[in-house]
């Protein structure tokens, strides 16, 4: 995926969202396949709403956890406005697979930031290239907001040098020893999400084709 020997992964969400989760089943997927990794969360009050932002790094040699601005090759943005927040940590070429499910963090509700009428459109047109789905409504059609989770683990498993199935295995083992149900629910949610986000790109890069001359 990286032409870069590190791969930098930047997730960010609002608390009870499940990014720091996210991030720990994407650490183990790296590690299984012998990548050295390094990862670091900053939680605000992560229990309650909070903004959270999580840096996840591996390759062959990682030397520090902390991604530095312009070089995270994806940005999964479990919650818009703070996935437009965190775009200038992108490198140029980098990708956001943003939920577009609005869920309002606490900086909004108390004046500090003002959310943005339409984000998605926003970065776009500062040169970002965004795959936006609404991962929360998938969730709740599959019955259960919490997999919301798994459903943007599943959009971002075709961006990750390792194949999907890694990924996929490392969130099915969570579920080895409790109900069969929670197994399949979480499968369909990975494969929703893979879907998702495929779409997306489909989407965006017909768009692409229409503006051009």
């Amino acid at each position: 995926m990286s032409r870069f020997n590190t791969t930098n992964i930047l997730v960010v969400g609002t608390g009870g969202q499940g990014v720091m989760t996210a991030t720990e089943i994407l650490a183990e997927a790296a590690i299984a396949l012998g990548h050295d990794v390094k990862k670091t969360e900053v939680a605000g009050m992560a229990q309650r709403g909070g903004v959270v932002s999580s840096h996840l790094r591996f390759g062959a040699k990682v030397l520090s956890p902390q991604i530095t601005p312009g070089t995270a090759d994806v940005l999964l943005g479990f919650e818009a406005a703070e996935a437009m927040r965190w775009r200038h940590m992108l490198r140029p070429e980098g990708l956001v697979l943003m939920n577009t499910g609005r869920l309002v963090p606490p900086i909004v509700e108390l004046g500090l930031y003002d959310y943005p009428d339409d984000p998605v459109t926003e970065m776009r047109a500062a040169g970002t290239q965004v795959f936006s789905f609404d991962a929360s409504r998938i969730a709740q059609e599959l019955g259960d907001i919490r997999l919301g989770n798994t459903v943007m683990l599943g959009a971002i498993s075709d961006h990750l040098p390792f194949p999907a199935e890694v990924l996929e295995g490392c969130i099915l083992k969570r579920f080895a020893h409790k109900k069969a149900t929670l197994v399949e629910l979480n499968q369909r949610a990975f494969a929703a999400g893979r879907a998702a986000a495929e779409a997306a790109a489909k989407a965006e890069a017909d768009a692409g084709c229409h503006l051009l001359p």
